[in-house]
Order: structure tokens, then sequence, then C-alpha cells
């Protein structure tokens, strides 16, 4: 079922918390507008117990669960299907911009048969680095999908241009960093980390703080 996409920066990370404990219905309505109710309630009725107690207390515990992973502070939303990315506090977005995000595209190598997938991950995440002047250590895969010999010399592998100015890393290699194909900027075209435009991304780097929750739906 299709949604508005104005809907997703405000419940996306709610939703993407609900999935890890098998619900997506968003309880707390004082956060949610009728629209949102609608839309999820089909989905989450059809996981609810038939016994009233039963559900009442399952939804007890999606209430409880929800209550300890909300962001108590300011939070980045990434919505892959847009391509957009979102600072916002609990009542108003800080900052938008237009991002790029995993092309979904796979990779073998055809002499190991080693197999690359080209996703940014989904799911709760934090803001664990911040880099000035980045430099990018180029895996494998980066060298094998330019049909380039894979380099001995540890040297050859970094690169200090590609990530642009800055780097904010979210943990296991990904990273929300700025890039030289800005003409791409809104397509899926990266190898799962989150490019943002020079501009965009120094404003948000600088609002941006350690620590700082990432949801990525």
């Amino acid at each position: 079922m299709a949604m508005k996409r104005w809907i997703w920066p405000v419940i996306g990370p709610v939703v993407v918390v609900a999935g890890f404990i098998g619900f997506r219905l968003v309880t707390a309505e004082d956060e949610i507008v009728p629209e949102e109710i609608e839309y999820l309630k089909p989905a989450f009725a059809a996981r609810l117990p038939a016994d009233a107690k039963q559900a009442q207390a399952e939804l007890g515990k999606a209430r409880a669960e929800m209550a300890r992973i909300k962001p108590s502070k300011n939070y980045i939303v990434i919505d892959t299907h847009a391509n957009l990315i979102y600072y916002r506090s609990q009542d108003a977005i800080l900052f938008k911009a237009v991002c790029s995000t995993g092309s979904g595209g796979e990779l073998v190598d055809s002499t190991s048969a080693r197999k690359w997938v080209f996703n940014t991950p989904r799911g709760v995440f934090k803001v664990n680095t911040k880099l000035v002047d980045p430099w990018w250590r180029k895996p494998d895969w980066a060298f094998i999908e330019e049909d380039e010999a894979i380099p001995k010399d540890e040297s050859e592998r970094y690169d200090d241009e590609m990530l642009g100015a800055y780097a904010m890393g979210f943990g296991n290699g990904y990273f929300i960093h700025g890039t030289v194909y800005q003409r791409l900027l809104g397509v899926s075209v990266t190898h799962g980390c989150v490019r943002v435009g020079d501009e965009d991304l120094k404003k948000l780097f600088e609002m941006v703080t350690g620590g700082t929750p990432v949801y990525v739906f």
C-alpha cells in the first residue's frame, strides 16, 4: 500500500523499531495522525492474538519496548526509498536534504566467487565517528568492480577525495559522507554508504554530535 512521503520522516523510526519486535503499530497516538493509524492498523491487527487479554498483554509489551528505544534527543532519519536524509527533534524537522543510498546491485568475483550486495543497512544505529577530510580505504570489491588487480601494497588502497570533506560513521564500515558524483544525488547508486552534497553535508556535520541515533528504513 502506498504511503505519503511526508509521513515517513515522522513515523519512520518508530516503524523501524516496531519491526524488530514483530509489530507495525505506533501506539503513542499523540505522535501520529489519523492517516497513519488507518495505514498501520490492518498490519498490526493481523499479528495480535485472538484472545483479548493476550492481545492487550502484547500491546503493553510493544508500548514498553517502543518507549525504551524512542529517541530522547535529536536524531537522523534516512529514507532509502525517497533518498532523503533528515535531522529532526521530536517535534520538528531541523534539516532535510537529498542523498543517495545503496543501489541494491550485486558483484561477484569470478575468481574467488565472493559476492557483495550493495544495500544501505536498515535499522537503528548511532553516529560513532565524525571525521574531517576522511580517507577511504578501498576494499577488494572496489578493485574487482573496475577490473583491476587487488594491490598487495596497502598504501595503494587509500583515496583522499572520494568521501568528500566530512564523514560520519554509523557502524560496520558505513558512513554518511560527501561525494564527487554530485549529479547523482537522489539516485540509489551507492555501495551502501549515504552520500550527501557538499553544502548540505557541512551543515549536517556541524549539527550532529557523536552518539546521535540514526534510523534507516
